[in-house]
């Protein structure tokens, strides 16, 4: 049941577009990142700060280099102070607070920047790109705190402790323990950098927080859609539902392709192509019926995401950007985090339709009203013990909790914006918060998923064992996903708590552990 991994062993930056499912992997330590050797990507990166260099000299006037920063942009910086005026702009931001990144989180943070800067066009030296390929790789990622930006001019607050690291301050995880930066890199033989002006602008003003934690959310809820319909396909088989619902010259009419997609995949749950099961009803309950009209969103969507994402990955998203090889500073808003705000926003919402869904499902289950057989809460007790027995009625309070959590966080973050930085930052994306707040709506769905999950599962199992349904004329593979879930989870019989199982099927779905459709 364990999925293929197909991840690739190393991530070149500098040659190819970086895709979702690099990050993902470098996120996740499946593989480790690497910069291109090529001329070409060489010549570009080392163009940016040799530009720099030479229009000081003759200018003498960059912004974020010779004067302050955002409103202060207007106050010249004196020649003796240059070198100083970066390590003010990494401190004064590390104001963070809230919960810190997990590491995968923080990787996915790290290589998201990492993309950017490798674009060239953010007047870094390679060294700074190197140290930050020597930290991915060695699993070192910075105490990076949840909380602090707006998602424009960028993650400053957020990437100020991507910087910190990388000079030694503050606090990094390695190994699984906090512990000082400094001391951290020198374990690893790692050399705190000396920042150059614009380099600190360019790592923290962008928007790698938020495009990094896209990325894990994208691949979270591609994941769900699979785990969500095969649910489903459980779940009319335990309710006797009919299979003619997911037609396929019915999806032909409407023919949004992932809607038609997770109808197919019904079918092939539900051997939907031998002789159609039906039940005394002529139309299911819509929970079961517009399963792929509602995990068809998410499907549907998914392509247009990964384009917002991934063009936001794999872009110069700072300011200003440095042409060196043009010699041109261009004053923009590149960090302006409005298509990833946009994406997360959207995202969340489709997510939290199939935790209403599958909570709908759920109650079908579990009510003798609707389940059309099933015992009570699905309690496996038989005979005089099934009066003190409560199989599933406590997991389906706290899937109808974990829902209405899930539905409640739906309100886009992206219209929240405030003005800030004395009206510099007049109007901002919101971007990071959207992110995170999708990450919490994928929790809690995945939570209703593992919840559902095992009680489908068992209804099934239910049917089996009394005979209504004969286990070999089921399909096999769902058949075989079915038993290892009972193998893992257990059959209910008698009431027993059941937190510790559900954390380990949740664990197992974020894990994503099982090859569901190809």
């Amino acid at each position: 049941m364990n999925a293929v991994n197909t991840m690739k062993m190393t991530v070149c930056l500098g040659e190819d577009r970086l895709s979702i499912e690099d990050v993902v992997s470098v996120a996740e330590q499946t593989c480790q990142v690497t910069l291109s050797s090529s001329p070409q990507f060489l010549n570009r990166i080392q163009a940016g700060p040799a530009f720099l260099d030479k229009l000081l000299k003759e200018d003498g006037k960059i912004y974020g280099v010779t004067t302050g920063y955002g409103d202060s942009c207007t106050v010249s910086v004196p020649y003796p102070l240059y070198e100083e005026l970066p390590y003010h702009l990494v401190r004064f931001h590390g104001c963070g607070l809230g919960n810190i990144l997990s590491p995968v989180y923080a990787r996915s943070v790290l290589c998201a920047r990492l993309s950017s800067l490798a674009q060239g066009y953010s007047g870094v030296r390679l060294e700074l790109l190197n140290q930050l390929v020597d930290c991915i790789n060695a699993g070192v990622v910075p105490c990076i705190p949840e909380e602090g930006s707006v998602g424009a001019s960028g993650d400053l607050t957020p990437l100020s402790y991507v910087a910190a690291m990388l000079i030694g301050e503050r606090d990094v995880l390695l190994n699984g323990e906090r512990v000082n930066a400094k001391s951290a890199l020198e374990q690893l033989g790692i050399t705190p950098i000396d920042l150059k002006p614009k380099e600190p602008l360019a790592i923290m003003n962008g928007t790698a927080m938020m495009t990094g934690l896209a990325c894990i959310a994208f691949k979270r809820a591609q994941y769900l859609a699979q785990l969500a319909t095969r649910i489903t396909g459980i779940n009319v088989l335990a309710l006797k539902g009919n299979d003619y619902h997911f037609d396929e010259k019915l999806f032909t009419v409407k023919p949004h392709p992932g809607q038609g997609e997770i109808a197919q995949w019904l079918r092939q749950d539900l051997n939907a192509h031998e002789a159609p099961r039906h039940s005394e009803r002529l139309q299911d309950r819509y929970s079961l019926r517009c399963a792929p009209h509602v995990i068809g969103v998410m499907q549907d969507a998914l392509p247009m995401l990964r384009q917002f994402i991934e063009n936001e990955l794999n872009s110069a998203n700072d300011n200003p950007i440095i042409d060196g090889e043009g010699e041109h500073v261009l004053h923009g808003g590149h960090f302006y985090g409005g298509h990833i705000a946009f994406a997360m926003d959207s995202l969340k919402n489709c997510v939290a339709n199939v935790a209403d869904l599958l909570d709908r499902q759920m109650a079908l289950l579990m009510d003798t009203k609707f389940n059309h057989g099933l015992p009570a809460n699905l309690s496996g007790a038989k005979g005089d013990r099934a009066a003190i027995n409560h199989g599933f009625k406590a997991v389906q309070i706290g899937v109808s909790a974990w829902t209405a959590e899930a539905l409640k966080l739906t309100m886009p973050a992206s219209v929240f914006s405030r003005s800030t930085e004395c009206h510099n930052q007049d109007k901002v994306s919101m971007g990071t918060i959207a992110a995170r707040d999708c990450l919490r709506v994928l929790e809690l769905t995945e939570q209703v998923a593992a919840s559902v999950l095992m009680a489908a599962c068992q209804g099934l199992e239910l049917r089996v064992q009394n005979g209504e349904l004969n286990g070999t004329e089921l399909n096999q593979i769902v058949r075989q996903f079915q038993n290892g879930i009972l193998n893992d989870c257990g059959f209910v019989e008698e009431d027993r708590p059941l937190e510790n199982t559900l954390r380990n099927l949740v664990s197992k779905i974020q894990s994503r552990s099982w090859e569901l459709y190809s």
